[in-house]
């Protein structure tokens, strides 16, 4: 495909995600579905000899999905009002500790049943597929910053913090974290790949890579994100505090140097940009520029996503599909019809904060997205990996299946949701609620 058609379909393409916002807005389809469609339509109606090699190039594919998630980490630390506390954070502690280990494990063991792949492959399979990602289902993540600085008083900031949508900030916050917290079942996949016998890595694995690089992740992306605060709040300019002059491009800035910063000392990036954020945030929390700084990261997200769904779309129409068997379609289809939504119901078993309805949302509206595209990409940049196609193929479809199903029925079910008489404060439920 030569440069000047690929030129043509980006711009296609983003002329009509410019639009898409608002002809899709109210209804029960989404912007990236419509993308999707674009996509795989521009496949097969363009000529070229091998359109799919653009996904296929797997360290190019892998750096501008990196991209495309970190930027989309700060603006979810961005976009939560809630602090950061055990108790108000429950159900998404619970989503990554049972719902995510479960999800990969059940993924794993369906890849080695039903496409015969091997117990490493399997094991990378779940990890990949782990991820969730609301932004392709946008109706399911929260709205972003409400600063007195967009319309809103102080009074109802407030109100925000105690009311916040349960359904909403469960997912969003759990795609927050499960970004990085996938990882170490990723490297898991790949060690027992190329690296031997479990004796002569499996403390590394278990004290460093899923332990220790958390750890690291952690601590600076909350040192980060104190430091970035106090620049932001308290650094001044010409007499004047650089919240009040800096430029929204500020966001963008502390993205990539928390990021690049933690990769350098071994830490989990992701998890790193993602602290970051919801310690910036909470540096000033009713200030109007975090509703700035998280536009423009949410723009920038935006784009990136819809190129990166415009790519896989002309790929599956011209050959990524190609390695895909009835087992790997099944792997899919269970993942994101009978896996995700039994494995977050068990996990939220018990949790007070959240009533029938809203368990039973937030355990099917496991969205799979660019994440899963990242960690693929990523795995397959390595030596390790033989099963490229055939992975790629599986993948490629549960994406399309989720953003297809969830973007379908996000909208009415969360109208629903929304329509619900309103919980007391604090997690407690109205008498008439049911309690999970």
């Amino acid at each position: 495909m030569s440069a000047e058609i690929v030129y043509l379909l980006l711009g296609l393409g983003l002329l009509l995600a410019s639009v898409l916002p608002t002809i899709v807005e109210g209804r029960a389809f989404s912007a990236p579905m419509v993308v999707l469609t674009f996509g795989v339509v521009a496949g097969l109606v363009v000529p070229g000899e091998d359109p799919i090699s653009p996904i296929l190039d797997a360290r190019a594919t892998a750096h501008l999905a990196e991209a495309t998630v970190i930027i989309s980490l700060m603006g979810v630390g961005l976009a939560l009002e809630r602090p950061l506390h055990w108790r108000t954070w429950m159900p998404t502690w619970r989503m990554i500790a049972l719902a995510m280990p479960l999800s990969i494990a059940a993924v794993a063991l369906l890849g080695w049943w039903s496409m015969g792949l091997t117990v490493p492959a399997a094991v990378l399979l779940g990890a990949v597929l782990a991820p969730t990602d609301p932004v392709l289902a946008s109706d399911v993540q929260v709205p972003g910053p409400q600063t007195p600085g967009t319309g809103r008083t102080e009074g109802d900031v407030a109100d925000v913090l105690t009311e916040e949508d349960e359904v909403r900030f469960t997912l969003t916050s759990e795609a927050g974290l499960n970004d990085a917290f996938a990882f170490p079942f990723v490297y898991l996949g790949l060690f027992l790949m190329g690296r031997g016998a479990w004796q002569e890595w499996g403390m590394e694995w278990l004290l460093w890579t899923l332990l220790g690089k958390i750890v690291v992740g952690c601590l600076v992306g909350w040192l980060a994100g104190r430091l970035l605060g106090a620049l932001l709040f308290r650094g001044r300019l010409r007499g004047r505090r650089v919240a009040e002059v800096g430029t929204p491009l500020f966001a963008l800035a502390a993205t990539f140097a928390v990021y690049g910063l933690t990769e350098i000392v071994q830490g989990y990036g992701f998890l790193a940009v993602f602290v970051a954020a919801l310690v910036l945030r909470g540096a000033e929390r009713d200030h109007g520029v975090h509703t700035a700084l998280h536009e423009f990261v949410e723009r920038t997200e935006t784009i990136l996503t819809l190129v990166l769904l415009l790519m896989v779309g002309a790929a599956m129409s011209a050959g990524l599909l190609a390695g895909l068997t009835w087992g790997g379609a099944a792997v899919g289809l269970l993942l994101v019809l009978v896996v995700r939504p039994l494995v977050g119901w068990i996990s939220l078993l018990g949790c007070r904060r959240v009533d029938l309805p809203e368990r039973a949302a937030i355990s099917w509206f496991g969205v799979r997205g660019i994440g899963s595209i990242y960690y693929l990409a990523y795995a397959l940049s390595s030596e390790y990996v033989a099963e490229g196609l055939e992975l790629w193929s599986v993948v490629a479809f549960t994406i399309t299946l989720s953003v297809v199903v969830h973007g379908l029925l996000a909208t009415p079910v969360m109208r629903w949701l929304d329509a619900r008489p309103h919980r007391g404060r604090g997690g407690d439920f109205a008498p008439s609620a049911p309690v999970g």
